[in-house]
């Protein structure tokens, strides 16, 4: 994809930098004027971008995205990202309803759990588990150490392995 053309780039990744706004713990109501944020800073910026691989350019997308949710945290005044919001997910529109029902139970719990997370980790977590980043890119567009991103990785893939046992085991109670 030639990143001169924005309107391409704008429609290949606006699925992507919309769910990775969300995963990163922006609230609903400000999901739109995020990403749109995260397409403005991209626009003004594009012509930086140094022609590359497309894993490079999601990478650097994927950064512009961090940036911003960053500051859109930083200048709000309210409690941490996701507090109190209710959680819009999309299931695979092919599966059946029942399976479509599932799919959406686990998107949601999965984005609770994330928003229990402090930033630090949420992002490590998002781009290794979920975007499935290596550490040195992690590292990289984080601006952090190796080392640092596997202790948050770690640190948060055990916050979400007790959170999800707690959430199935409250589940498990209450079909008793």
């Amino acid at each position: 994809m030639e990143t001169g053309d924005f309107r391409a780039l704008y429609e290949h990744f606006l699925p992507l930098v919309g769910r990775w706004v969300a995963r990163l713990g922006i609230p609903r109501h400000a999901l739109e004027d995020v990403v749109q944020e995260v397409f403005l800073t991209i626009y003004g910026k594009v012509d930086q971008f140094e022609e590359r691989a497309e894993s490079s350019l999601r990478s650097w997308v994927f950064g512009v995205t961090i940036r911003v949710t960053r500051n859109y945290r930083r200048k709000r005044t309210a409690g941490p990202a996701g507090e109190d919001e209710k959680v819009d997910v999309v299931a695979d529109a092919a599966a059946n309803p029942e399976v479509a029902a599932q799919q959406t139970e686990v998107l949601t719990l999965l984005q609770q759990i994330l928003n229990e997370l402090d930033v630090e980790k949420r992002e490590v977590f998002v781009l290794a588990e979920l975007e499935q980043l290596s550490a040195p890119e992690i590292a990289t567009l984080l601006e952090i150490s190796s080392n640092t991103v596997a202790s948050r990785l770690r640190l948060a893939r055990e916050e979400v392995r007790v959170a999800w046992a707690r959430a199935q085991a409250r589940d498990e109670w209450r079909l008793r």
